[in-house]
């Protein structure tokens, strides 16, 4: 089992690194793991968030995973100072793999999904709100 750590990943200029911070690992099999970009905003609630759980599926036979991400966008009233959340991007992938598979077919397919989410094409289509056509 990995332990958690901070996530580095490239902002949207693809030259910046953000830190997501390892707030709390998973206590176990249905307990999600948090991790928050804690250098946006001035309190948790205005900071991206991003979840990982964990569990057992099909009777056993499978693992499956759920994570979530949520990304506030704030802001902040000229008149009194005070910062809000006012909309919300979300996203949530589930992903499941037979225990029976081997280990190097689900560390191929982990890579080459994990590739694929990162790829060029597919952070233009979520950019844009629309699939490839």
């Amino acid at each position: 089992m990995p332990a958690i750590a901070d996530l580095v990943v490239k902002k949207n200029d693809g030259a910046t690194n953000i830190t997501y911070v390892a707030q709390t690992p998973s206590s176990g099999d249905g307990v999600p793991a948090i991790w928050r970009a804690t250098s946006v905003g001035t309190s948790p609630a205005h900071a991206p968030e991003f979840r990982l759980a964990s569990r057992d599926g099909d009777k056993g036979k499978k693992r499956a995973l759920r994570s979530t991400m949520v990304y506030p966008q704030i802001s902040t009233n000229t008149t009194t100072g005070v910062t809000s959340v006012v909309q919300r991007a979300m996203a949530s992938c589930d992903v499941s793999f037979s225990k029976d598979m081997s280990q190097a077919d689900i560390n191929e397919f982990a890579a080459q999904f994990a590739n694929c989410l990162a790829s060029a094409l597919i952070q233009s289509c979520l950019k844009a709100g629309y699939s490839a056509t």
